[in-house]
């Protein structure tokens, strides 16, 4: 079955395409345009396909959500493991045809639309998806907003997937904020080769899980979320200068040594697990 809302506008980062592929001047076809502007570089690798399921991890029972489901090779492995999958298509085109070759599998059901406009569940569900880059961003940000999502795998470009885990020695600002209630890891690269048309780069496996026991309690959010937007404001160069701005230097010192961060250290570079430290201490005082 499929339903329809309101579309949405996803861009992508792929190969530039050059000369004539429908014989006139244009260079390309009405669904050349299409999968260009719909960001549409479908994974065609079995094997990634394969370790994207393994990773989520889905069981019988369980809800899971598909943005951008495309050709559904994703989908139907999804629901040989999942209890039911809702596969977002924002393609008119695209949904039709996955509607119509699962019409008769009742643990998918296919949407017409943009999965940014879909209400989030109140029942507890994942996401599992591979994505637009462009659209990583607010993908993201939904899940993070969803009270009731359990966790998402994401197929990203690698460099966002890197920064949001660490793997360049750096953490970024969305990762500290929300350390607390989620974990973010890398769960495997993934080359270009594996999809068609190839992108201009690799992506990732990116795994955001919520914390069955949140490092620190929901009524502490507002004042995690504001010392983390002190630190990070790049006043001299440290997170100690950062802190000094609102803090005497005692007990900005005495923090940073409870917490085990140097003082001469650069904020990108504190693990997300000292922050929660850094809180309780300077909150303590």
């Amino acid at each position: 079955m499929a339903r329809s809302f309101a579309h949405g506008d996803f861009s992508h980062t792929q190969k530039r395409h050059t000369g004539r592929q429908d014989g006139r001047g244009g260079g390309r076809t009405e669904r050349d345009r299409a999968r260009r502007e719909l960001s549409q570089n479908f994974l065609i690798d079995r094997d990634v396909v394969a370790r994207i399921v393994e990773t989520a991890g889905p069981r019988p029972g369980d809800l899971v959500l598909e943005p951008g489901a495309g050709e559904g090779v994703l989908t139907r492995a999804l629901a040989a493991r999942a209890g039911k999958v809702v596969a977002y298509e924002i393609d008119v085109l695209l949904a039709g045809r996955l509607a119509a070759r699962t019409r008769d599998d009742a643990r998918i059901e296919v949407v017409r639309g943009d999965f940014l406009a879909a209400r989030a569940p109140r029942e507890p569900f994942a996401v599992v998806g591979n994505i637009p880059y462009a659209a990583t961003s607010r993908i993201v940000d939904w899940c993070l907003r969803a009270p009731a999502l359990t966790g998402a795998t994401l197929l990203t470009q690698l460099e966002y997937a890197r920064k949001r885990t660490g793997d360049f020695g750096r953490w970024s600002l969305l990762t500290v904020r929300t350390w607390p209630w989620f974990s973010w890891s890398l769960a495997g690269r993934v080359g270009r080769e594996a999809f068609r048309p190839v992108p201009a780069v690799d992506s990732a496996v990116l795994r955001l899980d919520r914390r069955p026991a949140p490092l620190l309690p929901p009524e502490a959010a507002a004042g995690y979320d504001a010392l983390v937007d002190l630190g990070f404001q790049g006043v001299g160069g440290t997170l100690r200068a950062s802190l000094l701005t609102r803090h005497t230097p005692g007990h900005v010192d005495a923090a940073l040594a409870q917490a085990g961060i140097p003082p001469a250290t650069v904020v990108a570079h504190v693990h997300p697990d000292r922050w929660t430290t850094l809180w309780q201490v300077l909150q303590d005082r």
